[in-house]
Parts: structure tokens; sequence; C-alpha cells
């Protein structure tokens, strides 16, 4: 089938606000967009750059920061180009195509990582003695590939039926990015079937991810619990609270927009911005400040530049 759509450009509506506050959402938007960039790649340099950070966690990590680092590019920009200028809501139908690919196919990444992750964790916490073993460089190769594979399928499952659909009518976006639920509502045909189809697509994603992590965290508090020594405890449940904020922040806007029926476009746009703005900016700092490890390499980087400057 044969994209037959007769719209060439979108318009992004962005988000719903009064026109007054152009100016303070640009400003509010552009310090966040920067600070989670600068805040990402600072966590991939000091991983890079510190010997004591090459584990698996950090592997991980780093993984997160890079899809954290594009998932905000992929998305802030436009909608910070909307807040400039009429002319800057417009997109052609084929980079609506790509932002769509790009935002699924990171965000559903991103699932799979934080899945990822919590079954690492379950892992150290659970079997101490074993895990260097268990989760070898290979291994943790393999488990970062088959996120990055498996995201790229998922968003393309879901983009194929979606810029298939003959879009001949209205070309409002109501929201700040090309998104799945907006875009069907200008379609001009019966939409009920991709409907159905990005609904247990993203179901069996996000809940199938989601009852692993919980499974994976019940798993762990029973370990934690074994742990005679309380100061034991305390770390394992330090280590593992930064990943379940995390968690829960992406998690519970995700659901609430794409699982839930009916759809209300003025709160979807404003509950977007928890997953799409907040968590990738979210991410440095709980993993900066709730970790000791990363602390230490950040005074450490500081120290080294400092002294090659004054030398």
């Amino acid at each position: 089938m044969t994209n037959v759509s007769l719209v060439t450009t979108f318009i992004l509506m962005g988000l719903p606000h009064a026109p007054e506050l152009d100016t303070l959402l640009f400003g509010i938007f552009l310090v966040i967009y920067v600070l989670t960039v600068v805040g990402n790649l600072l966590i991939l340099l000091v991983i890079a750059v510190d010997p004591h950070l090459h584990t698996p966690m950090y592997h991980f990590l780093t993984n997160l920061s890079f899809i954290d680092m594009w998932y905000s590019t992929v998305t802030v920009p436009k909608m910070l180009m909307t807040l400039v200028s009429p002319g800057g809501r417009a997109i052609s139908f084929h980079s609506c195509v790509a932002q769509f690919y790009s935002f699924d196919f990171l965000g559903s990444t991103e699932c799979f990582l934080y899945t990822v992750m919590s079954y690492d964790r379950y892992l150290a916490i659970s079997y101490p003695l074993r895990y260097a073993s268990m989760m070898r460089g290979r291994t943790c190769a393999l488990l970062a590939t088959t996120t990055w594979l498996s995201g790229s399928l998922h968003s393309t499952i879901q983009t194929t039926p979606l810029f298939r659909l003959p879009y001949c009518g209205p070309n409002q976006i109501q929201h700040y990015i090309c998104d799945a639920p907006s875009l069907l509502k200008l379609a001009c045909v019966d939409t009920s079937a991709i409907e159905m189809v990005i609904f247990v697509n993203i179901g069996v994603v996000a809940l199938g991810c989601f009852l692993l992590i919980v499974l994976s965290y019940m798993s762990i508090i029973r370990s934690i619990l074994k742990i005679r020594i309380s100061e034991g405890r305390r770390r394992a449940f330090q280590t593992c609270a930064s990943h379940c904020i995390v968690v829960l922040c992406f998690y519970v806007p995700l659901v609430f927009i794409y699982l839930r029926p009916g759809s209300k476009e003025v709160v979807d746009g404003i509950v977007a911005v928890f997953y799409t703005v907040l968590t990738p900016l979210l991410n440095p700092v709980v993993y900066t400040l709730r970790n000791k490890e990363v602390k230490k390499a950040l005074l450490k980087l500081k120290d080294k530049i400092a002294y090659s400057q004054i030398k």
C-alpha cells in the first residue's frame, strides 16, 4: 500500500497556553533543554574517563544518558520553535514521519533499557558472588544491543501503518510533537484497526516491561531483607531507589496517555511534558546527586581540569 496523503505540511499547535506566556515558556524549556544535554553529556564523559565506573550498571547508564540526550533533542527544539513564531509550527510530512519514528524509537528503547537495568540490579543484589561472571562485558553489550534493536522494531511497527493512512483534510496537530493519538484524528478513513494495533503494541511493551521491572524489584526486596547488616540493607535500597524514581516518572505519564480509554488533547499535551522534557533532565540529576561513585568521579574530573589549567 502506498501513501496517498494529500497533506504535505502539518501545523503543530504546541502546548495549550495564553499567548503572553510564550516568552516565559520559551525561557523555561530552553534552560531545561540545555541542562538536559549538558547533564547527560557530563555523565557520558565521567563514565568514559573514570575506570572505576566501567561496570555493567554504568554501561547501561551510559546508554540511558545517550538516549535521554537525543530524546530531548527530538522533541524540545521543535517545541521551542512553536513558541518563537507561528512559522515555527509548520513541519513537513516527511519531517513528521522522522520525528515520530525517532521519538517512538528512543522512547521504546528506554522502556526496554529500564527493564534490563532492573534485571542487572536483581543479579547484583541477589547473586553478589556470581554477579561478575553472570554479567560479563559481552553479556552487557548483547543486552544493550537487544534493547536498541527491539526499540527499532517497535517503532517500525508503529510508524508504518500510521503514515500509510490518507491525510487529506485538516492538518493542525493538537500537540507540540507528531504523536499517534493526535495524528490519527486527522486521517480521512476509519482508524479503529490502526488504533488497536498501536494500543496493543504499546500495551504489550509498556505493561510487559513494567511487569518485569516490578517482578525484579519484588525479588530484590526479598534479597535485601535477608541482609543482616543494616548498613548493607541501606546501601542496597539506596542503589535501587534512583532507578525506581526515574521508572515511575517515565511510566506513569506514558500509561496515562496511551493506555487509558478516551483522549483529551489538552491534558495529554501537558502530561507528555513529564516524560519528553522532565524525565531526560531528571535522569542525570537523580543518578549524580544520589550516587556517591558518580559524585566522586565528578570531583576527580574537576580536579584534573583545574590542575591542567594551572599547568
